[in-house]
């Protein structure tokens, strides 16, 4: 149905171009000749004033309204936001704790005390400032209101007292904080070397690639290989079978699947699947423990006391989201011949989902930096670095030679590390060698997987230091693994990047007395942030939130260090980082195309399997999705209250007017506000 012609409306447009009609004619006369003049006709122009005039009073009622009911929806609009908003915190709040935020509770009671000391402070300041004393301060003397006398008491206080110890303290983390950059430029240095002269380990012979004949196997040593795993159902299945298509002679290798997983439907599937290969083939064996002893320390030690492990020479590690290209061996194992007092070669890491979202692209340029700089500049200048846990290939007899996997850490691959180092062991890094595997995509994932990771060195280094002592090795030696591995590495590291920049800086700023540089706050931590975002290139674009991010994660980081050193909490807690199976079937077959190997015959072997296989899969799979637990975001405590403590530092920063300061807190606060807010990582519906 066609509209009414709006017969008010037209009258009020002719008037008033009427009204302008000189106006128009002269600017189209003169600047304005492409104004075009639009002219509608009213068919009854004899309408009288009265009528207009109540046209005008009913627009500005209808326009009124339309006001009111734009407001109403805004308002209800802000409403359910704030209810929701309140909803998903309550069930984030609510959400059981994680035990490194369980084991944080000490320090989450002191961070809470700071802040509400912070925020009285940033009282006290606000009304100082509104009275005009930041710019002429009382003295005690000259004091006349009771409010006026104890500011002044305050500043005397302050200066006398609270500020000398706390400049002091500031002076000792700056000196730690340049000998932590030194050690890094020393690092980078020592990088720059290896390329420059184009240093890399050469093994003194090669294995041929291809496909290998099963006629010509004696030169192909007696090869163990382990994938130990627990409840992974996510990653089981591309990890065996990437170790099950390795090019290498199949008599001369077994495959262990060291399985640690309590529940029922984990344990089938997994049991499946080596079943499948098994009839293809490929010598597999499915080991389960039923008592979860020293987690996977233990389940390796288990699996290294069986009685067919002496036919065995070397024995190779993967976890159970790692996928070795299929010539991993070849490049590998020709490392050992010709070097008897070899004991490790360690590939290096690649990332399938470094680019999934913002904390995976963080966390590749942190482990780029590890293994392209700290682990290639160890392994050629001393020959000894961390071993990783994964993605490497012990000599067997050096893991009988130092005492093999112990359960007293939960850094079972750094304890056997040093430990063989102390017997005079040595270990090649192999920069060129690239074992796939995935990073934790939820900020929960990553900040157990860092907790342990932090607190367990500082447990080996409580348990071990006796015996860097009283070892045979040189005292170089021993004080590359007391000073630098350990202490500048391990502790000062997570130590002054938390009292530094989360503590002592809010404090400088409601107590100026005591100051930080701002080469300290800015120019240092930039030019560092720049050095380590060089091995990972691409990722320059994100070296600001790299820097603030870094920062965020020093308070977990501090946690776990004070928990592993004195045996805090649950330090002790074995907790497996969660994978979400982003390798796929697809990845093997690249990885394979990488390595100048068959694509063909490698995705048709992994697609060939029974159809009773199949079924029996599928119906376990359909069972564990079933009973998959709906995962949820979380609030962080810790985060948040030293969020507020930045940001009410940063607000006293901004009535001093300091700049660099300003701007340090209020970034660095929203950072850890975004991390509190789980906003970093995986978000789930």
């Amino acid at each position: 149905m066609s509209r009414e012609p709006n017969y008010e409306f037209q009258e009020w447009w002719n008037k008033q171009r009427e009204k302008n009609h000189d106006f128009f004619t002269n600017d189209s006369n003169n600047a304005n000749k492409g104004f075009l003049t639009v002219e509608i006709r009213s068919l009854n122009p004899d309408l009288t004033t009265e009528k207009d005039r109540s046209r005008s009073a009913r627009q500005l009622s209808w326009i009124c309204l339309l006001r009111f009911q734009q407001l109403a929806n805004s308002l209800a609009w802000i409403t359910n936001s704030f209810l929701l908003l309140l909803r998903t915190a309550n069930r984030r709040i609510s959400a059981a704790d994680s035990p490194c935020d369980s084991s944080a509770s000490r320090l989450y009671r002191i961070i809470k005390f700071f802040l509400v000391l912070v925020v009285l402070l940033l009282c006290v300041e606000l009304v100082a400032y509104f009275k005009g004393w930041h710019f002429s301060p009382p003295s005690a003397a000259s004091a006349e209101a009771a409010v006026e006398l104890f500011y002044a008491l305050w500043l005397e206080i302050r200066a006398d007292y609270l500020a000398p110890p706390l400049q002091s303290l500031a002076n000792v983390c700056i000196v730690l904080f340049l000998i932590q950059s030194m050690d890094r430029v020393l690092l980078m240095l020592g990088c720059l070397w290896i390329k420059i002269r184009r240093i890399k380990p050469t093994a003194s012979m090669e294995y041929p690639m291809g496909r290998v004949e099963t006629g010509n196997v004696d030169d192909y040593p007696m090869v163990l290989v382990q994938i130990p795993m627990c409840n992974e159902k996510e990653v089981y299945q591309q990890s065996i079978a990437a170790v099950c298509i390795m090019d290498w002679p199949k008599e001369r290798m077994l495959v262990q699947v060291l399985d640690d997983s309590d529940e029922l439907d984990a344990q089938n599937l997994i049991q499946a699947e080596v079943q499948k290969w098994h009839q293809k083939g490929v010598h597999i064996l499915y080991r389960h423990r039923l008592i979860r002893s020293g987690y996977k320390a233990g389940n390796l030690k288990s699996a290294m006391s069986c009685d067919y492990i002496k036919n065995y020479e070397f024995v190779a590690i993967f976890d159970a989201d790692f996928q070795p290209a299929p010539d991993f061996l070849k490049k590998t194992i020709p490392h050992f011949r010709g070097n008897d007092d070899l004991a490790l070669v360690q590939a290096r890491w690649a990332f399938v989902n470094k680019d999934e979202n913002l904390l995976t692209r963080l966390q590749n340029i942190n482990l780029s930096f590890h293994f392209e700089v700290e682990q290639q500049v160890n392994g050629v200048f001393i020959n000894f670095f961390g071993f990783n846990g994964t993605a490497g290939v012990w000599r067997i007899k050096a893991l009988e030679d130092c005492g093999g996997w112990l359960e007293r850490t939960t850094v079972e691959d750094m304890d056997i590390a040093v430990r063989a180092h102390l017997c005079g062991w040595k270990f090649v890094y192999l920069n060129d060698v690239k074992c796939y595997c995935e990073l934790p995509e939820s900020y929960e994932a990553y900040k157990k997987q860092q907790y342990r990771w932090h607190s367990g060195p500082m447990q080996l280094f409580r348990l071990c230091f006796l015996d860097i002592l009283h070892s045979k090795v040189n005292k170089a030696k021993k004080a590359n693994l007391i000073f630098l591995f350990f202490l500048l590495r391990k502790l000062i590291l997570p130590f002054y990047s938390f009292t530094l920049f989360c503590i002592i800086l809010p404090l400088t700023i409601f107590l100026p007395e005591a100051e930080l540089p701002a080469w300290v706050v800015c120019y240092v931590p930039g030019i560092m942030s720049v050095l380590n975002i060089l091995p990972a290139p691409r990722s320059f674009p994100f070296i600001v939130p790299y820097l603030l991010f870094e920062n965020t994660m020093s308070v977990t980081k501090f946690n776990a260090m004070i928990s592993g050193l004195f045996r805090l909490g649950n330090s002790y807690e074995w907790i497996v980082t969660k994978k979400l199976g982003r390798s796929s079937e697809a990845d093997l077959v690249a990885f394979e195309n990488e390595s100048d190997s068959s694509v063909t015959e490698t995705t048709s072997f992994l697609r060939s399997s029974s159809d009773s296989v199949l079924e029996e899969l599928s119906k376990l799979e359909v069972t564990s999705r079933r009973s998959v637990k709906t995962k949820r975001n979380r609030l962080y405590r810790m985060e948040l209250t030293l969020a507020f403590i930045l940001l009410s530092a940063a607000g006293r920063s901004l009535l001093s007017a300091q700049g660099m300061h300003f701007y340090f807190l209020l970034f660095q606060g929203i950072s850890f506000l975004v991390v509190g807010l789980d906003l970093i990582g995986e978000q789930v519906s």
